[in-house]
């Protein structure tokens, strides 16, 4: 009997991605640059002819777009630019005052300080330097194989019937370079031997290569990072076809990308965030926990009880999320409460800010065909069009539920139309709204201001949270929403989780992959669903991530099932808000970690090589991560209650035992189901507080201080009354701290073998640590 495949069933939704045409052997339409002379160059870059192997005729621009910051555009007319941009602009360059361009009839540098462009003009030859010299990157030569086919993507274009369907560009790989970033890849850390696209996908899960969240930007083991300015579904191979070689698929209008100088993978996030935008910082309430009414019926009801048990129980908590059914069932997502189960909107929310919570509603941007609003809007052209000009009614949902509208946020009418809905909502005294689904513009729609799905389809995210942050700060001051797709740009939008992730260990594990690979493509401000999604997790694996929730940068309780605690055995019921408390004691840790973040972009979340880049381990070790630069948690992602953590370089005091362990190795734990393997570096000052019911309720801060330092210990406490410095100084086996700030430090413990005498000492002008 012939072999047959086994039957796998084929994952697809609205809104598939188009297809690249494959090139046939010996099919022509494959262009490489093969050399170029200068045209003209000034002070910032250098504008050149190229010729290449097609004999057509293309413009280059190698030009200074910031400190350490170069850009590198490809495309036949000069002034071309990202079909995006007609809906939005995602990189913003800027200049470098001690820019120098040298260019010859050979040969052109492009120096920006910590970065340099080496150019040799013919033959063509591009290559990134650092300020030394040393070779970042550089573009792959292409050689040609024993039958004379290229392997490799030249730095150039290809047509199909004479028309220029993608630009590419390829870089050389060393062995043993790694990478990271491309958005919430859900894959392994290094992405090397993958194929990342970037088209937004609904995932349907946390464990595929389809991504809510694409962003078309990497950074190196090498000390670099590059971004690809560009809304279309970029296509990157990170050596997977030619294990060398990273090649780049850009089917625009040109290809237009910036080669980011670091060495350390926080100044290439540094660097990348000037460029693209800071994100945002969420207003301090959103740091408390966010827990949800879970994916089914509720009412107003059920939601004043809930707010009542959370109280009752202490279990800590500043935010209620109400999901879809706080809307007529049918009628998602229309923006109109349902006043069969909600008759008193307007009196709940004010009963519940009396308690201490802010509420946050989901919402999308697509509306049911059967919802009162979906005639109107569509009478009036409110929503994205088939390319014959009628509506486009699509199965947004999967077939679980009606078929939908999209709302065209091209057209300023909808636009307006739109944020009145959100308006009347915020007005009432909702705090901030769940952006859900926007993956779903499909690539044969059309758009208001003429832009296809295919163009649209991944900017149109960042165009929704955009709206929906706009009038959210108009009406509360803040920008805050709650989102589940995102694009190039989309840290400005301050908070983000990571989608329909399956109640399994194994799902867990690959959310943290998900989370680290966000945080290295530059947005700080991230979560996920503590229990998983989809399903009802089990005791023992609720536990476990609540307590990685719990040491997230964002924390919230959500499913299709309920993840309210008192659903859950006793003890897993205690454990969970055991996590909570922990992570309301560190909340003044966490909050100087989100202050920091703010400005440099540096993740919460991090993955190790951002503070160990040197550390070929450190970029292989994704079930971890560095909670800011001081706590290490590594969650349980097993049933079987034991794992390694891997401890880089340095000491390190079990937070729980306070045992000092030496790092540059991998340790085995076995924790108790109450606690998260959780390891604090040695010497290091933690501010910490009382736990309260929510984080306004406990404003005095005292420090652990986690082995005695070699020298001095420093760290800042940052928060709405400004920054304190706490110092501490060994002084023989006494440990002298003193505070410079508006916060008092109300006492100092030792924690960790030979604890030593702590004196607070007042430093000129100040007041000293209280005892």
């Amino acid at each position: 009997m012939p072999y047959r495949p086994p039957l796998i069933a084929r994952e697809f939704f609205v809104a598939d991605p188009p297809e690249l045409p494959v090139r046939e052997p010996g099919e022509e339409g494959l262009s490489a640059l093969t050399s170029a002379e200068v045209v003209a160059f000034d002070g910032q870059g250098v504008t050149l002819k190229g010729s290449t192997s097609a004999e057509e005729t293309l413009v280059v621009q190698i030009t200074v777009a910031g400190e350490g910051v170069i850009r590198v555009r490809l495309s036949e007319d000069p002034d071309a630019r990202t079909r995006s941009s007609r809906a939005i602009s995602m990189v913003a360059p800027g200049e470098y005052g001690g820019a120098v361009v040298e260019a010859s009839h050979s040969r052109v540098v492009v120096d920006a300080g910590s970065l340099r462009a080496e150019v040799r003009l013919n033959p063509w030859k591009l290559r990134f330097t650092d300020r030394a010299g040393r070779t970042l990157v550089e573009q792959d030569p292409g050689h040609p194989d024993i039958s004379g086919r290229l392997r490799t993507l030249p730095f150039g274009r290809s047509t199909l019937d004479g028309a220029p369907v993608a630009y590419h560009d390829t870089f050389a790989a060393p062995a043993d370079e790694a990478f990271g970033g491309f958005g919430e890849s859900f894959t392994p850390l290094d992405k090397r031997g993958q194929r990342p696209l970037m088209w937004n996908f609904d995932a349907f899960g946390a464990e595929s290569q389809r991504a809510y969240k694409n962003v078309p930007f990497y950074l190196s083991s090498r000390g670099y990072g590059i971004c690809v300015d560009s809304g279309t579904p970029v296509e990157f191979d990170v050596c997977q076809s030619t294990h060398s070689a990273v090649q780049i698929i850009v089917p625009d209008d040109l290809i237009d990308y910036y080669v980011i100088a670091g060495p350390t993978p926080a100044e290439v996030l540094d660097r990348f965030d000037g460029l693209t935008c800071r994100p945002e910082l969420p207003p301090k309430w959103a740091f408390g926990t966010w827990i949800s009414s879970g994916f089914f019926r509720d009412s107003q009801e059920r939601v004043l009880d809930r707010a009542r048990k959370i109280r009752e129980r202490g279990i800590p908590c500043d935010v209620l999320h109400l999901d879809c059914y706080w809307q007529a069932d049918g009628h998602w997502s229309d923006l109109q409460w349902d006043p069969e189960t909600f008759p008193d909107p307007a009196g709940m929310l004010a009963t519940l800010k009396e308690q201490g919570f802010k509420v946050c509603l989901w919402m999308n941007s697509y509306i049911s065909h059967l919802s009162p609003a979906f005639a109107e809007a569509a009478e009036k052209g409110y929503f994205l069009k088939r390319p014959g000009g009628e509506t486009y009614v699509a199965d947004t949902w999967h077939g679980s539920y009606p078929a939908c509208g999209i709302v065209d946020f091209t057209n300023p009418e909808a636009v307006e139309w739109f944020k009145g809905l959100l308006r009347e909502r915020l007005r009432e005294g909702v705090a901030a709204f769940k952006t859900d689904f926007a993956e779903g513009v499909p690539a044969d729609a059309v758009a208001f201001n003429g832009m296809t799905g295919t163009e649209l389809h991944n900017v149109y995210a960042l165009l929704f949270n955009d709206i929906v942050s706009d009038v959210t700060r108009e009406v509360n001051g803040h920008g805050l929403v709650w989102a589940r797709s995102s694009y190039l740009g989309g840290q400005r939008h301050s908070a983000q989780w990571s989608g329909d992730s399956d109640t399994t260990y194994p799902a867990m594990g690959s959310t943290i992959r998900g989370g680290l690979s966000h945080g290295l493509s530059g947005i700080p401000f991230w979560s996920h669903d503590a229990g998983g999604f989809s399903g009802t997790p089990s005791p023992d694996l609720y536990i476990r991530w609540s307590q990685f929730a719990a040491l997230s940068p964002l924390v919230r309780f959500h499913g299709t099932t309920t993840r309210e605690p008192w659903e859950f055995p006793p003890h897993a019921e205690q454990a969970a808000i055991e996590a909570l408390r922990l992570r309301y004691r560190l909340m003044p840790y966490i909050y100087s970690a989100a202050v920091t973040a703010a400005e440099t972009g540096a993740p919460i979340l991090r993955a190790l090589c951002v503070d160990y880049p040197d550390d070929p381990v450190a970029w292989q070790a994704d079930l971890q991560y560095l909670l800011g630069t001081d706590l290490l948690v590594a969650p349980m992602t097993s049933a079987d209650g034991t794992r390694k953590v891997y401890l880089p370089s340095g000491v390190w005091v079990d937070y729980w035992t306070g045992e000092a362990v030496d790092g540059g190795r991998y340790v085995t734990v076995s924790p108790p189901l109450d606690q998260i393997p959780l390891f604090v570096r040695h010497g290091s000052l933690i501010p910490v507080t009382e736990p309260g019911d929510t984080v306004a309720d406990a404003p005095r801060v005292s420090l652990l201080a986690f082995g005695l330092p070699e020298r001095e210990s420093r760290t800042t406490i940052r928060d709405l009354d400004g920054d304190t410095t706490v110092t501490a100084v060994r002084d023989g086996d006494r440990l002298v701290v003193t505070a410079e700030g508006p916060k008092q430090i109300d006492g100092v413990e030792f924690v960790g073998p030979g604890a030593p005498v702590v004196i607070n000492e007042k430093p000129p002008g100040e007041r000293p640590c209280s005892e």
